[in-house]
């Protein structure tokens, strides 16, 4: 059980809780490592609070004692004489009592010391489970179809911090219907109610099959049916067969074959540039113009080469984290510029791919509402406290950060069904992208890595692409192509000075001009 040692509590009740945690048996299920439901990591947290904090209803230690929310304890207490009704002949009280039998397995479970007692800690567990169930019956009896003013609550009970565990849940359950199964059915059709109703991805057809007994709590069902462990076959929505022939076929084919670079090689290889290539070049080099020319031959035609060398360079890093320049992307205008398709599918984020044969890149319909950006930013919360291994869902919303910057590119998403926007504009939504936290550790995710890998290296294979680079690193950004235009502009007036001094420019002026005035 986790302990506090601050001295500023009730020292009464610290010197109790150390001779209780002294006296207790260490079981192997029973320590800290159990914990499941943590306090949002302080990075993210400061990043947009509103978004972790409740507004209306605590579910839970952390955020009990919150006068601002105190005003819905009149709802919890009818919640619970509800609850009270549908136990026959037992009481609440008695149900308190079994959960008071759990009390160091709950206690267990919250990451941070609860300053509570434990009648005090199992009553508002009972009381808030109640509360929680008779809230999510409205999904069953309406088949996910919920009134507007209930956001603010479905807001509330996603978040990290208000999160109760599961087997409370089923503990309640199993009293009202004498049995264990029929708990775990009805909990899991609220469930399911609750996902259809504020999953983002609502054209996800073939659900997963998730077993209560793995989810601690509320938060980890959804972050499950979003991330499943076992992932299926990509499905695409069928819009349009992406790989026929078009107006952008041929150019596609042109600059993105190597027909041209093989053509330019060639002719780099033959004998007149052999022979240019045994003058003094070291010396030639050094000049501005020189210069400029050899970062165009490297650069055009000896890219490919320098790549395949930086790849065998970070074959050997593959274990280790990705740097910060690596998640970098370009936005969806500029890779729609470049000819990339976009089409939507109707998973979870493990159907994101780019085909390179058809240039299209899949990605999962996800739907913008109210409620979208507290669930996306709680779900990077808990994978950022709890999971060991890669950061999938991170990496997503890391993903789709990258490739929106603007609202011409939510527009263009949206167009192609990738964004189902039900938000005030496109602008909002880019604003939601844009403003979600990065992840507070880099991590490799092999799938998403691999993709944007093969944009990234599609988009800088493209020969306008690597005109712009050049004209940016190598042209405006260099002193040596102002060098080569100054003394380019002195040659042409050196030039015109000798060509008038020697056939009388000013003479043959005078002359026209008396003409013209006479």
């Amino acid at each position: 059980m986790p302990l506090n040692l601050n001295p500023n509590f009730d020292e009464h009740r610290w010197v109790i809780n150390i001779r209780r945690a002294l006296e207790e048996e260490l079981d192997e299920d029973d320590n800290e490592s159990s914990a499941c439901i943590f306090n949002v990591p302080k990075t993210l947290m400061c990043s947009d609070p509103e978004s972790y904090t409740p507004h209306q209803v605590a579910i839970g230690p952390y955020h009990h004692w919150r006068p601002e929310l105190f005003e819905m304890g009149r709802c919890k207490l009818v919640a619970a004489k509800r609850t009270q009704k549908q136990l026959q002949c037992l009481k609440f009280q008695d149900l308190v009592q079994q959960l008071i039998k759990l009390e160091p397995k709950i206690r267990a479970c919250y990451h941070k010391f609860l300053d509570f007692s434990g009648e005090t800690l199992t009553w508002m567990m009972a009381i808030d489970a109640s509360f929680l169930l008779d809230f999510l019956q409205i999904y069953v009896i309406r088949e996910g179809k919920t009134l507007s003013r209930h956001n603010a609550i479905l807001r509330d009970i996603v978040m990290l911090e208000n999160q109760i565990p599961f087997f409370i849940l089923k503990k309640m359950l199993e009293f009202q219907f004498q049995s264990l199964e029929s708990a775990d059915d009805v909990l899991l059709s609220m469930l399911m109610g609750l996902y259809k109703e504020i999953s983002p991805f609502k054209m996800m057809q073939d659900l997963p099959k998730i077993e209560l007994s793995d989810c601690p709590h509320l938060l980890d069902f959804l972050y499950h049916m979003f991330v499943p462990k076992s992932e299926g076959p990509t499905e695409i929505i069928d819009v349009e067969d992406h790989c026929e022939a078009d107006e952008q076929g041929m150019e596609r084919f042109f600059w993105g074959s190597n027909f041209v670079k093989q053509l330019l090689k060639n002719l780099l290889l033959s004998r007149p540039v052999k022979a240019i290539v045994k003058l003094p070049w070291t010396m030639l080099s050094n000049l501005p113009g020189f210069s400029i020319l050899k970062h165009l031959v490297t650069f055009f035609c000896f890219s490919n080469n320098i790549e395949e060398n930086k790849s065998e360079n970070e074959s050997s890093k593959i274990s280790k984290p990705p740097l910060v320049e690596e998640i970098t992307i370009p936005s969806v205008s500029e890779l729609s510029k470049a000819g990339v398709r976009f089409s939507p599918t109707n998973g979870n984020i493990s159907t994101i791919s780019f085909d390179v044969d058809c240039v299209t890149f899949y990605l999962p319909t996800i739907s913008l509402d109210l409620n979208t950006e507290v669930i996306l930013r709680n779900l990077v919360a808990y994978e950022a406290s709890n999971a060991s291994g890669p950061l999938v869902f991170t990496r997503y919303t890391e993903l789709m950060n990258g490739i929106i910057d603007t609202e011409d590119d939510v527009k263009l998403l949206r167009e192609r069904g990738i964004i189902l926007n039900r938000l005030k504009s496109d602008e909002e939504a880019a604003r939601l992208w844009n403003g979600m936290s990065k992840s507070i550790r880099l991590t490799k995710v092999p799938f998403l890595d691999e993709v944007i890998e093969d944009i990234n290296k599609y988009y800088d294979g493209r020969w306008l692409v690597k005109i712009r680079k050049f004209m940016k690193h190598h042209v405006f950004s260099s002193w040596q192509f102002l060098t080569l235009l100054a003394a380019i502009l002195l040659l042409f007036l050196m030039m015109l000075q000798a060509f008038c001094a020697l056939y009388g420019c000013s003479r043959s002026f005078r002359i026209r001009r008396t003409q013209r005035l006479s």
